[in-house]
């Protein structure tokens, strides 16, 4: 059954915000194309659209030809540092100084666009883009005095670097097909949407789990769910409100000044 829809949709929307204990924002990727960072599939234009999705985002793509992975990543990594926080961002962060403690935001992006627009506290589920971590555990690890893993001085710009004693391989440190969630993340995440009064999700198809499935836990928690995109997603049933635009034309709307 469909709910009544109110009249004054945005007005209503900010006086909940404005009495709202517990607000969070589950942000996508379509708050950072806004920003000129393109989607997932979008980047793979040009040279990239050749290659299957499995070949630049899994373990067994990065094993089978690690050059041309991390080239790929250096690509998007490039995009990620030109780019900047739009008025979405801003809006968030400005409402979160002027509320301590109130906002919560939760994002399947793997850029840093919240935290330079100045949100300090933000779940990432999937991981950091600008990071890296080591592919395999330490060939080393457990055995008394053994050195740890480290980036061999002698080949600092290998694509990717090599370990210098056991030749393990750095990758970004991103969340790739076939892996979880980090565990802490996504329970971070789960606390946070259960707990908020409204939940905003922006930017997300709603296409990618277990993300996708905080919407419904917030909605079977008590929280006010409303989705802001400018496209219909594949959880707008799960919303009492759907709101048909971008973050960065809306968050402004809504959170300027509240």
């Amino acid at each position: 059954m469909s709910l009544p829809q109110s009249r004054h949709p945005l007005r209503d929307l900010r006086v909940r915000l404005r009495h709202a204990g517990r607000i969070c924002v589950f942000s996508g990727a379509g708050m950072s194309a806004e920003s000129g960072i393109p989607t997932f599939r979008d980047a793979q234009t040009g040279l990239w659209a050749r290659f299957d999705p499995m070949q630049l985002a899994s373990a067994e793509g990065f094993r089978a030809d690690p050059a041309q992975v991390w080239d790929w990543y250096a690509m998007r990594r490039e995009g990620v540092r030109q780019a900047q926080p739009n008025a979405g961002h801003v809006a968030l962060a400005a409402y979160a100084r002027r509320h301590p403690g109130r906002l919560r935001i939760v994002t399947q992006n793997v850029d840093d666009l919240h935290q330079r627009a100045g949100c300090a506290e933000v779940i990432r589920l999937h991981g950091d883009i600008l990071a890296d971590r080591w592919l395999d555990p330490c060939a080393h690890a457990g055995a008394a005095d053994a050195p740890v893993c480290e980036v061999d001085p002698a080949a600092p710009d290998a694509r990717p670097p090599r370990c210098r004693h056991c030749g393990n391989l750095l990758r970004p440190a991103v969340v790739w097909f076939g892996e979880n969630l980090p565990y802490d993340a996504l329970t971070a995440a789960e606390a946070a949407v259960s707990e908020a009064d409204v939940l905003l999700v922006v930017g997300t198809s709603g296409s990618v789990w277990p993300a996708a499935g905080l919407v419904a836990r917030a909605r079977h928690a008590g929280a006010h769910v409303v989705i802001i995109n400018p496209q219909a997603t594949e959880i707008d049933e799960e919303a009492h409100l759907v709101l048909s635009a971008t973050a960065a034309r809306m968050l402004p709307r809504l959170f300027d000044p509240l």
